[in-house]
């Protein structure tokens, strides 16, 4: 990657950090660990920005980083600088992120929880056991779902209004029907650590009913690592950290064309054929929307990356 790509690249991770909110994950990955004859496992982390369901008009993105362990400092790191709303899950190495700084009374990062990874706790455990109680648990979370179905692509306004009108009252209901059924289970059981992953979590749980630009689950960020899910079958291992750092550039480089139904390829040949001769102070003028007209891409590649 050259010099000017990487310009690029943090060019869109700029624009992915001035979000409001944004959307965080990681996946592991294997790494070629020279000397050992084997491979160490690395860690891909994915931060985006997308704010489509309630209608923005800037462009999403996303921005991805190489780790080569999954210690809690990379994402601190990464964050150093952000100021916002992080939607991501129980991960204990973003909890630095949360917490105030002594001179003000604010964190420089408010936590908001993912519904999903929720709601996976008593899924799992359904499928197990069938419990009733986590039958009852999932159909309560699934009439959140279903609002926000009804409301995905309405303004942030209304969003937050119907959320207000609508949301809190059943996740109160679902909060007093949960504390009522926690005392009448095994306190050690599985049941009951859904229920502490629940309660642990609820204020941060809560907070997408309070900003209508949050959604209710950290699903944008794990969407998008499903591209490297689909690599670590076609490649064996990166073959070196630093494989893993220009890995990182690539896909977040393909990811943002994919997120603006922009033809990757066709994208990073364009960039490709111009970016020598392209002034360096200039360089956002390549990112990915703002190239979008010059690409000439026929209306059926468009409709099938939207699809």
């Amino acid at each position: 990657m050259s010099k000017s790509g990487r310009v690029n690249e943090r060019d869109n991770t700029r624009h992915v950090l001035s979000a409001p909110n944004i959307n965080a994950d990681d996946t592991p990955v294997k790494v070629l660990d020279p000397g050992a004859g084997k491979t160490k496992k690395g860690h891909l982390w994915s931060y985006v920005r997308d704010g489509r369901p309630w209608g923005s008009t800037d462009p999403p993105a996303a921005w991805y980083r190489y780790s080569p362990s999954w210690h809690g400092r990379y994402p601190q790191q990464h964050l150093a600088n952000y100021v916002g709303k992080l939607q991501a899950d129980a991960y204990p190495g973003y909890e630095p992120l949360y917490v105030p700084s002594a001179e003000t009374a604010l964190a420089r990062v408010l936590e908001v929880g993912c519904m999903a990874h929720c709601r996976r706790k008593f899924f799992d455990l359904y499928k197990a056991t069938q419990s009733a109680i986590a039958d009852e648990a999932l159909d309560r979370i699934c009439a959140l779902y279903n609002l926000e179905e009804e409301i995905r692509f309405r303004s942030a306004a209304e969003r937050q209004a119907l959320r207000k009108d609508r949301a809190v009252p059943l996740l109160s209901a679902m909060h007093a029907w949960m504390v009522k059924m926690h005392a009448s289970i095994d306190q050690k059981g599985e049941l009951a650590k859904a229920f502490n992953y629940a309660f642990n979590h609820w204020k941060a749980l809560l907070r997408y009913t309070e900003d209508g630009q949050l959604e209710i689950d950290n699903n944008a960020a794990e969407r998008s690592l499903r591209g490297v899910g689909v690599g670590r079958r076609n490649f064996l291992f990166f073959g070196s950290d630093s494989g893993g750092d220009r890995a990182a550039i690539i896909y977040s480089l393909i990811e943002t064309c994919r997120m603006n139904q922009i033809d990757p390829q066709r994208y990073l040949q364009y960039v490709l054929e111009r970016i020598a001769q392209h002034p360096i102070n200039r360089i956002d003028e390549l990112l990915p929307w703002n190239v979008r007209d010059q690409l000439k891409q026929p209306a059926p590649v468009t409709r099938a990356l939207a699809a």
